[in-house]
C-alpha cells in the first residue's frame, strides 16, 4: 500500500512541500537550542517544564482518544464508525510520534533519553510512561495497517488482530493514566496533587481528541469528498458532549475542594492563574479566562441536538472546545503547577520565540506523518470506490 503515498492531487504535494520547509526551518532553530542549551527557552530552575511538556501531555490525550472509536466498534459492534476508525488509529500514531519528539526537544542532551532503556528504573513513573507509549505506538501501527490491508482485499482481518485490538483499548487508558501519575505523584506541587488528575486527563482526552479528529475529517471531506456519514458524526459529537461535561464538572470539583477547604497551597495556584499576583495578571490569566468562556460556549452550542450537527455551528463549537482544553491542559496546567514554587516564590514563565518555533516544527512532523498515513487510507478507500476524489 506504500504506493498510495505517491498518489494524490496537486494540493497534496504542495501541502507536503510546505510541511517539509517548515520542518527544515524549525529544525535550524532546534540546532541552535542543541548548541546553546535550554537557555534559549523560557525555562528556569524553578520552572523546569514548559511548552514542550505541556504539548507532550496534551497529545498523549489525543493518542488515547482513538479508544472512543475502537470501543464502540469492537465491543458494541457499532458499524457506523467503520469508515472513520482507521483515521482515528493513524491519528493516534502521529500523536505518539509528536509526544516522543516533544520529550526529545525538552531534553538539553537528547542522548540521555537512552538512559531510560539502558538503565531501567522500575520505581520511576517515567519508565512506565516510556513503555506504554512505545507499546501503544506499535499496537496502533500494526492494527491500523493490518486492518486496512484486509479492507483493501475485502476480506476479514486475521483472527490474531482481535486480541491486539482489545489490548489496545486497555492500553489507551493506561497511557494517559500513567502520564497523569507523572504530575499527581509530585507532593510539592499542590495544583497537581489531586486524586482525580488521571480522571481529568481522560475526560479531557475523550472530548478534545475526537473533536480534533472530527474537525480533520471535515477538512478531508472538503478537499477529497470522502464522507464518514451523518450518523457517525452525530454519535461522535454526542460522545464529545458527554466527555466535555464530565471534564468541566471535574474542574469545578477542584475549585470547590481548593476554596471551600481554604488550604492556601491549593488556592494560590488557581488564584494566580485567573487573578494574577499582587494585582498583576500573568499573561496566562487571559488565556485561562478565554478557556472558561470557550468551554461553556462550546457546551451551549453542542448540547442542543439540533445544533450539534449543524454544518456551521458544529465546527465553531468544536474549535472552541479544542482551544479550551488545550489551554487548560497545556500551559495552564504547567504554570499552575510550578507557580508558586515550593518556597512560595513567584518565577514567571513565558515561552520564547525559539521555543515556539521548535514546537511548531514538532507539530509539522506530526502533520506530515498524519498526512502520509491518511493518504494511504484514502487511497485504499478510493480504490474500493468508497468515494470519488
Amino acid at each position: 500500500m506504500l504506493e498510495k503515498l505517491l498518489e494524490g492531487p496537486k494540493a497534496y504535494y504542495v501541502w507536503l512541500l510546505f510541511l517539509l520547509c517548515l520542518i527544515a526551518g524549525c529544525g535550524l532553530v532546534y540546532l541552535d537550542q542543541l548548541q546553546n542549551g535550554l537557555s534559549v527557552t523560557g525555562l528556569s530552575r524553578d520552572v523546569s517544564w514548559g511548552l514542550y511538556i505541556s504539548q507532550f501531555t496534551y497529545f498523549v490525550g489525543v493518542a488515547a482518544s482513538a479508544v472512543m472509536l475502537v470501543l464502540p466498534t469492537y465491543f458494541h459492534h457499532y458499524k457506523k464508525f467503520k469508515r472513520m476508525i482507521i483515521f482515528g488509529e493513524f491519528m493516534a500514531v502521529a500523536a505518539v510520534v509528536m509526544c516522543a519528539l516533544f520529550i526529545v526537544v525538552d531534553l538539553g542532551q537528547p542522548q540521555r533519553m537512552l538512559n531510560v532503556m539502558l538503565h531501567p528504573t522500575p520505581n520511576s513513573v517515567m519508565f512506565y510512561d516510556m513503555l506504554v507509549l512505545i507499546g501503544y505506538l506499535g499496537l496502533n501501527i500494526i492494527i491500523g495497517w493490518v486492518t486496512l490491508e484486509a479492507e483493501r482485499h475485502e476480506v476479514a482481518p486475521p483472527k490474531w488482530i482481535k486480541p491486539l485490538i482489545y489490548i489496545s483499548i486497555l492500553w489507551a487508558f493506561s497511557i494517559h493514566t500513567v502520564t497523569a501519575f507523572l504530575y499527581a505523584g509530585i507532593p510539592g506541587r499542590h495544583y497537581w496533587l489531586t486524586a482525580i488528575m488521571a480522571a481529568r486527563f481522560l475526560s479531557s482526552a475523550f472530548c478534545s481528541g475526537p473533536a480534533i479528529l472530527l474537525l480533520l475529517m471535515l477538512v478531508v471531506r472538503r478537499f477529497t469528498g470522502f464522507d464518514v456519514g451523518r450518523e457517525a458524526v452525530k454519535t461522535l459529537t454526542t460522545i464529545i458532549v458527554y466527555a466535555m461535561c464530565i471534564n468541566v464538572f471535574f474542574y469545578l470539583l477542584e475549585l470547590f475542594t481548593a476554596f471551600y477547604s481554604g488550604i492556601p497551597g491549593h488556592e494560590e495556584p488557581i488564584r494566580l492563574l485567573f487573578l494574577g499576583h499582587d494585582g498583576h495578571l500573568f499573561w496566562v490569566g487571559y488565556w485561562m479566562w478565554a478557556a472558561v468562556i470557550m468551554a461553556f460556549a462550546s457546551l451551549a452550542l453542542l448540547i442542543p441536538p439540533q445544533w450539534r450537527t449543524h454544518p456551521c455551528i458544529m465546527p465553531i463549537a468544536l474549535i472552541m472546545l479544542v482551544l479550551a482544553s488545550w489551554i487548560d491542559k497545556g500551559l495552564g496546567l504547567l504554570v499552575g503547577g510550578f507557580t508558586p514554587n515550593m518556597f512560595e516564590a513567584i518565577t514567571p514563565y513565558m515561552p520564547t520565540a525559539k521555543e515556539i518555533a521548535v514546537a511548531l516544527g514538532v507539530y509539522a512532523v506530526g502533520a506530515l506523518v498524519l498526512s502520509l498515513l491518511w493518504r494511504v487510507a484514502l487511497g485504499v478507500k478510493k480504490e474500493l470506490n468508497a468515494y470519488t476524489e
